[in-house]
């Protein structure tokens, strides 16, 4: 199903796209890794709060976080890597028993922990700038030469859950969990500021983790509706009952110096419209950091996020992110970014992809716990 869509300026997305990652990167170039006296300080909060271990027993040498003369069950062993594997720049966690601490200059790889329930972090991380990740946000956007919108309020409620971490394949983690989300928009320029659109997503992932490697693959469900006010407006158009059922997999890796890269593609079946294109692809890259501020607090992140949909002739949809993560070593694994963004696209709002392409900029405040 094809359909006329507005022009984009490519050119204009082009340069919001150098200006953004300009911004983000200033000190990138010259960055390093986080020292292990960063990681140490990191680690040995988290320690001394949830497993009672002293300062003194936490040694940290190229990334690699020692705990030494330990007498632990493997299971507080495993939460105890779990934990400490979620800090950035910890390359390894080895755990070494009591009376064997010569071993503490061993830096061979460890066997990733297994079996672990409702683990406190997850094995592949969440997409900073794709519009449609489940994660709790709120932003302003400002639509720019739309015929129906301008100042839009966007609000998303959702999240990712690791239900259970297994051994994989080649020493690697494995995990499965649920995916949920609602994504909404508000005309801010309406009387009663009128619900617009609702996207309700759901999926069930399938997570593999091996160093810096990892992958998701997943089985999900769409499906989009129109608020009622702006039902009753008269704006609204034609209403598409647009909903589908799809698989995915996205393949990242862990670059030097906070950069990471993903990729991927998937497939929609059971489509309403039934003549809705099936194929699907995005790409992306992602920094963050390794050099946090303000006491290890302030960390300045950015990234671009890009789209492709076969209904649309495969153009590119480009999503930009840029701003700051505010963090605690008490609470490592939950993370709030302030955020400015820009889009420029098809509309990811389901009610609108068959014919609007939108462009905006805008503020948005978004908290992930990964």
């Amino acid at each position: 199903m094809k359909h006329p869509l507005q022009p984009r300026s490519n050119g204009r997305a082009i340069f919001s796209t150098l200006l953004l990652l300009a911004l983000a990167f200033p000190g990138a170039a010259g960055a390093t890794p986080a020292s292990d006296e960063y990681i140490r300080g990191y680690a040995t909060a988290i320690l001394q709060r949830d497993f009672q271990v002293t300062a003194e027993t936490v040694r940290v040498r190229s990334g690699v976080v020692y705990i030494r003369g330990l007498e632990a069950s493997d299971g507080v062993r495993d939460r105890m890597k779990t934990s400490l594997s979620a800090i950035e720049g910890v390359n390894q966690v080895v755990v070494v028993e009591a009376g064997d601490l010569a071993t503490t200059g061993d830096s061979s790889e460890i066997t990733p922990e297994v079996n672990v329930f409702l683990p406190r972090d997850l094995l592949f991380k969440s997409l900073l700038a794709d519009p449609r990740w489940p994660h709790f946000s709120a932003s302003y956007q400002q639509y720019m030469q739309n015929s129906q919108l301008e100042g839009v309020g966007s609000a998303t409620f959702g999240e990712t859950f690791s239900f259970y971490r297994f051994g994989g394949p080649w020493n690697s983690q494995m995990e499965t969990g649920l995916q949920a989300g609602v994504f909404s928009i508000f005309d801010m320029d309406a009387d009663s500021h009128d619900l617009v659109n609702a996207d309700y997503f759901v999926a069930v992932p399938l997570s593999i983790k091996k160093d810096n490697f990892s992958a998701m693959a997943r089985l999900f469900h769409q499906s989009s509706h129109l608020g009622d006010e702006y039902l009753l407006s008269g704006d609204a158009g034609e209403r598409v009952n647009l909903s589908y059922e799809g698989v995915d997999m996205l393949l990242s890796y862990n670059l030097p110096y906070g950069f990471r890269i993903y990729g991927g593609g998937g497939y929609l079946f059971d489509r309403d419209p039934d003549d809705l294109e099936p194929g699907i692809a995005q790409s992306g890259l992602e920094f963050r950091s390794p050099v946090a501020w303000w006491g290890g607090a302030l960390r300045p992140i950015a990234a671009v996020d890009l789209q492709y949909h076969e209904e649309n002739d495969w153009d590119a949809n480009v999503s930009l992110r840029s701003g700051f993560q505010l963090e605690n070593p008490d609470f490592i694994s939950r993370k709030l970014q302030i955020l400015l963004e820009y889009y420029n696209g098809s509309s990811p709002n389901g009610q609108f992809y068959a014919r609007d392409n939108v462009e905006y900029v805008g503020l948005g405040f978004h908290f992930f716990y990964d």
